[in-house]
């Protein structure tokens, strides 16, 4: 069994940044690709972010590129989400997931969930 606990989230003003942190244990990190989901209220879960489980690459939403990065640290079974210039629109709960495939591209990708942050940007 696999658990992903992610940290990070807050409330911040439009403009800010955070960084959002997801630790896995219970399995080998570096077998699983990783990726970042966000749900808003009353939305679908939608695909934010993704690093590769062995090369590192990355893909992201049109609507977060060049303001979010996603990375991983192996060494310490660790992704991060690098969320600049937020704004309003990116209030949503965020969460971490696992897949055992090469990379996630979608929810049927995901083979575990964290529990979510909760990230709120106010105007």
């Amino acid at each position: 069994q696999v658990q992903l606990v992610e940290s990070g989230g807050g409330l911040v003003q439009a403009g800010d940044s955070l960084r959002l942190s997801c630790v896995v244990s219970g399995r080998t990190f570096s077998n699983y690709a990783m990726g970042w989901f966000r749900q808003a209220p009353g939305k679908d879960r939608e695909l934010v972010a993704a690093v590769s489980r062995n090369t590192g690459s990355t893909s992201y939403a049109d609507s977060v590129k060049g303001r979010f990065t996603i990375s991983r640290d192996n060494a310490k079974n660790t992704v991060y989400l690098q969320m600049n210039s937020l704004k309003p629109e990116d209030t949503a709960v965020y969460y971490c997931a696992a897949g055992s495939g090469y990379f996630i591209k979608d929810r049927v990708s995901v083979d575990y969930w964290g529990q979510g942050t909760q990230v709120t940007v106010s105007s």
